[in-house]
């Protein structure tokens, strides 16, 4: 895991997998729920539904050159608690 580059390591599906906020995952998220910008998609992330978290999920799956299929196979607690971790370590 590189700290530095916001990676985090959390455990998904059984196993541990690497999360990475980049600013191609931020891009990816923003187009597939349909944003325009880190503030409406902070306004969104405060209600998120089942088929944001996974959306966000496979974009830091991805980035973290993990299989983003794994989304679809989370637990919700352990797929919202994955996406809280990588955005904390992403803004430091």
């Amino acid at each position: 895991m590189n700290g530095t580059r916001g990676e985090v390591s959390v455990g998904l599906a059984g196993e541990a997998r690497r999360l990475c906020l980049t600013l191609g995952a931020l891009a990816e998220i923003e187009a597939g729920l349909g944003l325009s910008g880190l503030e409406a998609l902070s306004e969104r992330l405060r209600r998120v539904s089942a088929a944001d978290l996974a959306v966000v999920l496979a974009a830091l799956l991805r980035a973290g050159c993990e299989d983003a299929a794994l989304a679809g196979r989370a637990r919700p607690e352990e797929a919202a608690r994955a996406v809280a971790l990588a955005f904390a370590a992403a803004t430091g």
